[in-house]
Parts: C-alpha cells; sequence; structure tokens
C-alpha cells in the first residue's frame, strides 16, 4: 500500500504539471519558448517513480542444497529527485548530467526447505523490505526531433550512470540473526530511455520512460550458503521521470 501511495503521489505531481503547461499554452498552434532552444545550457529539477530489482544468476547446483529449494529476485517501488543540467550540443542533440537521490526497494527471497518458509534476504535484515539510497550520477545523449504542433518534442537517449549505496553495509560483517546478503557500495549501469518534451509558456515540461542494467556483480563474496548459492547479482531499474526545465 505504501509503494502504491508513492506512485499515486508522483503521478499527481505530474499531472499538476501538465495540466498548468497546457493551461499556459492556451493551444498547440501557439508556440512558446522561442529562445529557449538556442541556449547552451538549461537547468531544472526531476521527480519520478522506479520500479527496482536483481538480475540474478545462480549456481547450478543450489537445488542439491540441502536447505534451499528456490531462489527468486523481489522488486519493489521507490521514487527518485533530481537536478537536470543540459548541454546543448547542436540543433538535434543535447548532454545531460543529472545527480539523483534514488529512494529503492529489492530483495533476494529463498525458500527454505527446512523451515518451509520464505526468507526475504535484504540488505541490511531478513524479513523487510530494507530500501537503499543510492547517489546516481548520469551521463547521457539526448537525441529529440524537431518541434511537433510547434510544442512538443519526442526523444530518445541513452548513457550510464554511476551509483553509490549511502546505505551500503559491505564492510560490515554478517549477523546470525537472519541471512544477510552483502552488496558493494558501487554500482554501473547503462541507461536507455524514451520520451516527451512539452513547450509551456514559461518552463519546459517532460515525461520519460528508462531503463538501467547493471554492469557488475554487486554480490559480496561470502562463505554462508546464501551467498555461495548465486554466482552473480545485478540491478535493473524502469524509471518514469518528469522533469520541470
Amino acid at each position: 500500500m505504501k509503494h502504491l501511495k508513492k506512485l499515486w503521489l508522483v503521478v499527481l505531481l505530474a499531472l499538476s504539471g501538465s495540466i498548468a503547461c497546457a493551461q499556459s499554452s492556451g493551444a498547440f498552434g501557439v508556440p512558446n519558448l522561442l529562445k529557449y532552444d538556442k541556449k547552451l545550457f538549461h537547468f531544472g529539477f526531476l521527480i519520478g517513480y522506479n520500479q527496482s530489482d536483481f538480475m540474478i544468476s545462480s549456481t547450478a547446483d543450489h537445488n542439491l542444497q540441502d536447505t534451499l529449494d528456490i531462489i527468486n529476485t523481489r522488486g519493489y517501488s521507490g521514487f527518485n529527485l533530481g537536478i537536470v543540467t543540459d548541454l546543448r550540443m547542436g540543433k538535434y542533440f543535447d548532454l545531460r548530467f543529472i545527480p539523483t537521490l534514488s529512494f529503492i526497494d529489492r530483495s533476494v527471497v529463498y525458500n527454505d526447505n527446512i523451515r518451509g518458509q520464505y526468507h526475504q534476504n535484504t540488505n541490511p535484515k531478513e524479513g523487510a523490505a530494507a530500501g537503499a539510497v543510492y547517489m546516481d550520477l548520469p551521463l547521457m545523449v539526448k537525441l529529440k526531433s524537431s518541434r511537433m504542433m510547434n510544442n512538443v518534442r519526442a526523444y530518445v537517449l541513452a548513457g550510464a550512470q554511476y551509483g553509490l549505496d549511502l546505505t551500503s553495509i559491505a564492510k560490515k560483517h554478517q549477523n546470525n540473526t537472519g541471512y544477510v546478503l552483502r552488496l558493494y557500495p558501487h554500482d554501473f549501469q547503462a541507461l536507455a530511455g524514451v520520451g516527451f518534451d512539452f513547450y509551456c509558456t514559461y518552463f519546459k515540461f517532460s515525461t520519460e520512460l528508462k531503463m538501467g542494467f547493471g554492469l557488475r556483480n554487486m554480490l559480496v563474496a561470502d562463505q554462508d550458503i546464501h551467498a555461495t548459492t548465486i554466482n552473480s547479482l545485478k540491478s535493473k531499474m524502469l524509471m518514469i521521470s518528469f522533469t520541470f526545465e
């Protein structure tokens, strides 16, 4: 329920921005911000919704373990807050740098044959979808179309980002109260997305759908059975973002 509330909050904020844009524009036939596209730099802010999860590769013989049967991942929703810096590189190209705080939830779930129940293996504790807070530093190239109906552009973007987990327990020891998988605090992701720019009277409002795929194994090698049954654990994230510039 709390994750649904996060989504509705983001949607309401985005709708408020789009309604304000539509009201201020009057009609698509009236061009807005005629000098906007000629400026070298643009700044703004980002709010967004994310759905984060893991891409998991387990060992071939993990089902032969006496205590483990099934390993799955479970994704949860979160939200993003960022600051937009956009550099105009040409008529149809921009370079975008958007430092972002990403509040995410995700877990690995084991089916324990001995206890006959599921245990959520989270960072940092068992039994709850313990969240992580990432400082993401994405650098992306944006390829945009010409204006359509004077005030709309479509675009695609691609790039990469470095993420630092501000809540990582990679340097802490396992405890004896539950299953804890330790993750490295540093992550690297490839990014790709699509979106639309809407030129309002006083600002530009954008909606964007983006995917991030982890490029490195996040799992810290431990001797605990719950870590040795996993070959690699990589991040993935779906992001729906709204920017105001």
